[in-house]
């Protein structure tokens, strides 16, 4: 298989009889893609960012659809859009119910399996680490060393300019992971506790840096909530694969 890395040698090509079956597109923008007459049988589309933006299917915006099926396959999931601390205390209690069913569900020779080129439990949860590390420790504590050393951090933070020293190079036991992780969920489900709207309304900086964007503390709970509802779904959807 061919690969074709970082280029951008196919903004506003057109392929005319061309035959794309098979191919695999990871990190890559298709955005304003136009496709007519085109057999898409048995494609399969994941976008974590699919809410934010309208994906038309023979003329007719398929995500409004796309979310109500996934508020209904994940009860509790459209609470991670919530805004007041009731709310968003609530969602948070649903997900992590829903992971709590999943972990616990996983044999434990499964924890560290993967289907290609995704992660494992282990590293799923090593990653949702870092995610409350970030928003939560990072960005509303403004804590200056937020990291657990076990946190798995996304594809191209190294070439972003991230200190990956801070990062253990070598895997954490699982046992280690589920303990770490269960320290990071009781800190949001501390927090929340005793969240008020008006500390909802602070603003923060964004913990990963640059851009315009200054999110409210709302704003990083609510990051750190489709965090959790995403890859719960990533890893429910690959579990069921290996099973």
């Amino acid at each position: 298989m061919t690969t074709y890395s970082g280029t951008k040698e196919f903004e506003g090509a057109a392929f005319v009889r061309a035959s794309f079956k098979g191919a695999t597109l990871r990190f890559s923008d298709v955005s304003g893609v136009t496709m007519r007459g085109v057999d898409v049988d048995g494609l399969d589309i994941d976008s974590h960012d699919l809410s934010f933006g309208s994906l038309f299917v023979n003329g007719v915006d398929v995500v409004p659809l796309v979310e109500a099926e996934l508020n209904r396959q994940f009860p509790g999931r459209e609470l991670q859009k919530a805004q007041t601390p009731a709310g968003l205390r609530e969602g948070w209690a649903a997900v992590q119910s829903a992971w709590q069913t999943t972990v616990a569900s996983t044999p434990p020779d499964l924890a560290d399996a993967h289907v290609e080129d995704e992660w494992s439990l282990a590293q799923t949860l090593r990653h949702l680490i870092l995610a409350t590390d970030a928003w939560l420790r990072g960005g509303i504590l403004r804590m200056q060393h937020p990291f657990h050393e076990i946190g798995q951090i996304f594809t191209g933070a190294d070439k972003m300019g991230f200190d990956m020293s801070i990062f253990r190079a070598e895997p954490p036991a699982y046992e280690e992971v589920l303990a770490v992780r269960a320290e990071r969920q009781q800190l949001v489900t501390d927090f929340l506790a005793t969240a008020t709207a008006e500390l909802l309304a602070e603003v923060r900086e964004n913990p990963w840096g640059g851009g315009d964007w200054h999110p409210s503390v709302g704003d990083c709970i609510r990051v750190i909530l489709e965090e959790e509802w995403a890859h719960l779904r990533y890893i429910r959807r690959d579990l069921a694969r290996m099973r």
